[in-house]
């Protein structure tokens, strides 16, 4: 009697979270279908007349598809060379003894727990200075810098795990230390890189103080940043579900990504947590 109780309280412990979590993200799906006219004027959750309408206003308006393009250029070169960088770090930690080593994942967590918005000032300044501003290094530079203490952590977890007698069998049958690792421990260690890649590129992606802070034309600003501009088809026009589609469009990439690789993150978030 007690263990079916238990049961059910999971159960609609679950489903509240579900509802809660997916509420949201419904809402907006319905407002991005709904016409512009409705809102404000006519009350309910689903739309009177669906349409098509707001997502043709956003795709036609070059505020949108430049900051599209902006986003995705500037979040997969980032990523590359976050995770590239990471890679190699979080290897010589693993593997590596040599003093200092504890400092610097020390240092590496604080600063991925460094208040962002407390740089943007100073790097708003310096780019200015040295005409990175309002450009795509100028972007790539900080996330890569706030985006490798999250790989490192996740790679050097996962690399502690991978049996060190693999590539000293690799070198015994005449690898050398980079084909060791090139060729045994990265493919091993794939689903902590897909882990690493997926999270920094989360990490860029989403991002809006720099985005919003170190950008001041379509050159270089990225899609969240962007949107807080977006005024719809005219300036006299309410942009509510205007907002709501370019919403939808940025989050399908995200979605699309932990629906493809769910089972890699998982191994690569839950890599260290079990010893042996």
């Amino acid at each position: 009697m007690e263990s079916t109780r238990s049961k059910w309280g999971w159960i609609l412990a679950s489903l509240f979270i579900l509802v809660w979590s997916a509420f949201p993200i419904v809402w907006i799906v319905m407002l991005s279908f709904k016409d512009p006219s409705e809102i404000g004027n006519i009350k309910g959750f689903f739309p009177k007349q669906w349409t098509w309408e707001n997502y043709s206003t956003v795709f036609s308006t070059d505020l949108f598809t430049a900051a599209l393009i902006n986003s995705i250029g500037i979040s997969l070169i980032a990523t590359f060379i976050g995770v590239v960088f990471a890679t190699l770090v979080a290897y010589a930690i693993a593997r590596l003894e040599f003093p200092g080593k504890k400092t610097i994942l020390s240092f590496a967590l604080a600063i991925a727990m460094f208040p962002v918005v407390s740089l943007v000032g100073p790097l708003f300044d310096l780019w200015r200075n040295v005409g990175l501003y309002d450009t795509w290094p100028g972007l790539i530079i900080p996330y890569i810098s706030f985006a490798l203490p999250l790989a490192i952590w996740t790679l050097s977890a996962f690399f502690r795990e991978i049996p060190w007698e693999m590539e000293q069998a690799a070198q015994v049958d005449g690898a050398t230390t980079w084909q060791a690792f090139r060729k045994v421990i990265v493919p091993l260690a794939a689903p902590g890189v897909f882990t690493a890649a997926i999270l920094v590129f989360f990490f860029c992606w989403n991002d809006f103080v720099f985005g919003i802070s170190l950008t001041s034309t379509n050159r270089a600003r990225p899609v969240p940043a962007a949107l807080a501009f977006f005024t719809g088809e005219s300036f006299f026009q309410q942009p509510t579900t205007a907002i709501c589609a370019a919403a939808v469009v940025v989050t399908v990439p995200v979605v699309a990504i932990v629906l493809l690789f769910q089972r890699r993150i998982v191994a690569g978030l839950t890599s260290g947590a079990v010893k042996g």
